[in-house]
């Protein structure tokens, strides 16, 4: 199998080849760490790499630095109903629109065309609008209730397609972050479902601030690259909220010589998203289809947390672009012999960005 990292790369010549890797099965997570802040962590920078654990966090940081974290919500997305004409289908929401619609991915013996009801969860119903690429567009056709209430109260947790047992009380508990606040998400921003309330006080008694903004992590996260070359894939949109109070706390920490520490991958391309075209975050909400690969101007994050990502994935991608190609094929090929846990409930890193050029 070829390396997943080139040399001199450029981005029109990378290939999804270039960033696969051969990973063990047994490696891939099922369950969480018996505690959040037990699991490992891999800190890698320019000196090296360092097997510590995640306990460790807040003497790697520096009084003044500032984290910022997702506090996106997961819904329970996941529905199993059939269609009007009786086959099965598998529907998974990505966003909610309003009360009435959503967009969602349908998985059915045959694609489901427009006018056509689904029945879910034996308990409510919606018909199919339009196909926008990828997803469905549905509308409720149920009078009572809306699409959040609804999910709540019929839909399933949406754990990732590489864990492979059925949600339990435990995921209900430890796939959704501590500080997750705004419903919204159909993937738990991972990065953070290590922290517990032990070491957010330890955190902040070492005079590390922390902040918060929003975005809804889509089910499109777990779309593959269908592309050979990676300069022609299209990332799709998620909805971010970067509220003033975030924004101001990232110019202070900045202006006092503080890094900005991403918790997560979903944080960093909120903030970059905020930032780009001008170099300033600024607040407000939007949508995001932001690409981050090799050769990426990083203008906010200085270190990056985050958890272990899939080969040939758009997220290897932009951990390549932060740390450097080279460095992170060296810590995948560290981690993996030292029998780290990957994935959503795997071990994490500290990364650090690497210089331009």
């Amino acid at each position: 199998m070829k390396p997943f990292i080139a040399t001199s790369p450029r981005l029109t010549s990378l290939t999804v080849d270039d960033f696969d890797f051969a990973l063990p099965e047994a490696l891939i997570a099922q369950h969480p760490a018996s505690e959040r802040a037990a699991s490992r962590l891999l800190r890698v920078d320019a000196a090296g790499f360092s097997d510590l654990r995640f306990v460790d966090l807040p003497r790697l940081l520096n009084p003044g630095d500032l984290l910022v974290m997702n506090d996106t919500k997961v819904i329970k997305a996941r529905f199993f109903g059939q269609k009007d004409t009786g086959g099965r289908v598998e529907v998974m929401l990505e966003r909610i629109l309003d009360a009435r619609r959503a967009l969602a991915q349908v998985r059915a013996g045959k694609a489901p065309k427009a006018g056509c009801r689904l029945e879910l969860a034996e308990a409510f119903s919606v018909r199919v609008t339009k196909r926008q690429d990828d997803f469905f567009l549905l509308t409720l056709e149920t009078e009572t209730g809306d699409f959040w209430s609804l999910a709540e109260t019929h839909g399933r947790l949406p754990l990732p397609p590489y864990i492979r047992h059925a949600p339990s009380a435990e995921d209900e508990a430890r796939y959704q972050t501590l500080y997750a606040r705004a419903p919204g998400a159909v993937a738990a921003p991972t990065a953070g479902l290590h922290f517990d309330a032990d070491l957010l006080e330890r955190i902040a008694a070492s005079g590390i601030r922390t902040t918060c903004l929003t975005l809804h992590v889509g089910a499109g996260t777990y779309q593959p690259v269908r592309v050979d070359r990676i300069h022609e894939h299209r990332m799709h949109k998620e909805c971010f909220v970067l509220s003033e109070e975030t924004a101001a706390a990232i110019r202070q920490t900045r202006a006092a010589g503080g890094r900005v520490v991403a918790v997560g991958t979903t944080a960093l391309r909120a903030l970059e998203s905020a930032a780009c075209g001008h170099g300033e975050v600024r607040a407000g909400r939007g949508e995001t289809a932001i690409f981050i690969t090799p050769g990426f101007d990083f203008q906010v994050v200085d270190r990056l947390i985050t958890n272990f990502h899939l080969p040939r994935s758009t997220l290897l991608m932009l951990v390549s672009a932060f740390a450097g190609m080279e460095r992170i094929r060296a810590a995948y090929a560290h981690a993996i012999a030292r029998e780290y846990r990957f994935f959503s409930y795997g071990d994490a890193m500290l990364l650090t960005r690497a210089k331009a050029g």
